[in-house]
């Protein structure tokens, strides 16, 4: 029996992060059991939520988000420290391979290390323009696996030979999707309506919420139903809303089943997460996308961007104001709802971008570092 190896994956904080980990560690199950995947995750509820049921270790890192503040700087060094000695202690005890960073804060230390440890180590850079955490790591990594051919474009000439483009990866299920009328079944909806998907990822987002449950009462949805994962701080509010209007509703605060999600989704008003960007062109579906606003480099407005320009998605800049996004977002809405041969021509277009063997790619380069 072959000997186990370890690779370390090293990020959380968001499902944005950690499910292409997951998906990553999927794929290496399949095509290398000699391989055991360990995650460096945050101690975020979230992450033992969506890491929980995938029987991957986790190990939950003391590392928190850098706060702009004396005390938020302050508690943001004290945990780095921290987390650097627990990342040394479990590289000391797992002996890994490989690290992959998949984004964000909590990958910084494990891909630093590992790096100056002389171990191989990659990065996931899902979004087309590379956060603060990826362009620090990209000095670190041996190889940058990236969603978009249009990173190139915001990535330091000495860094470009690293780029490989494999897509962002997502899950195994996602790539084969379950029949829809076994899906409505399972998420309550009537298989024989035309579903429209609100999602603002696995947190939710405040602002889609908001403008949903302000325009839908005013909108004419004759044949189609309302499938809405609000997150969990925003489901009250929404379920509310929603009996108030009477209207065919079903809400979600999170679910880890995207496949049934997807299976039934005849158009989606989202967020563009690269996540979510690969799901929705892996699965088809067309979409009107509203970028998270507050971001001062607007990476999910360069992601929408690259969806809209391909016919896949209406890109809608979030107003931050729930009746200007509802004024805006109407005449758009409208204009899909009971077009049928446009919704087809969208869904097609997002296809053509997809990318649903990225976790195999992702897994190959690993791979391929440490033979």
């Amino acid at each position: 029996m072959p000997e186990t190896k370890t690779i370390l994956f090293a990020g959380g904080g968001t499902g944005g992060h950690l499910y292409p980990g997951i998906a990553v560690a999927e794929a290496l199950r399949e095509s290398r059991p000699d391989i055991k995947p360990v995650f460096l995750c945050t101690q975020r509820e979230i992450d033992t939520t969506i890491l929980a049921p995938t029987g991957f270790e986790f190990i939950k890192q003391p590392i928190v988000p850098p706060v702009s503040t004396v005390s938020g700087l302050l508690r943001f060094w004290k945990a780095w420290r921290e987390t650097k000695d627990l990342v040394r202690k479990t590289i000391r005890e797992k002996n890994p391979v490989a690290v992959l960073g998949l984004g964000g804060y909590a990958a910084g230390v494990g891909v630093k290390i590992a790096s100056l440890k002389k171990i191989p180590t990659a990065i996931v850079n899902p979004d087309v323009v590379p956060g603060k955490a990826n362009k620090f790591l990209m000095q670190y990594s041996n190889a940058v696996c990236c969603q978009f051919d249009q990173t190139a474009e915001y990535v330091a000439p000495k860094d470009r030979d690293k780029l490989k483009t494999t897509g962002c990866p997502i899950r195994a299920a996602i790539t084969k999707l379950p029949a829809r009328e076994e899906a409505a079944k399972r998420l309550g909806l009537d298989p024989n309506l035309k579903t429209l998907l609100i999602t603002g990822a696995s947190l939710g987002a405040q602002t889609i919420n908001e403008a949903a449950i302000t325009l839908l009462p005013e909108m004419e949805l004759h044949g189609w139903q309302i499938l809405h994962l609000s997150g969990g701080a925003h489901a009250e509010m929404v379920r509310a809303a929603y009996r108030e209007n009477e209207l065919l509703a079903q809400v979600v605060d999170f679910t880890p089943a995207m496949a049934d999600v997807w299976s039934v989704a005849d158009l989606a008003i989202s967020r563009s997460g690269a996540s979510s960007c690969a799901e929705l062109t892996a699965c088809g579906v067309p979409s009107i996308l509203m970028p998270y606003p507050y971001h001062k480099d607007l990476h999910q407005r360069a992601n929408a961007k690259v969806l809209a320009d391909a016919g896949a998605a209406v890109l809608m800049d979030d107003e931050k104001d729930k009746r200007k996004n509802a004024d805006k977002l109407k005449p758009i809405l409208q204009s899909l709802l009971h077009d049928g041969p446009k919704q087809k021509a969208m869904a097609q277009a997002a296809l053509r971008l997809g990318r649903p063997d990225a976790a195999k790619a992702v897994a190959d380069v690993l791979t391929g570092l440490i033979v």
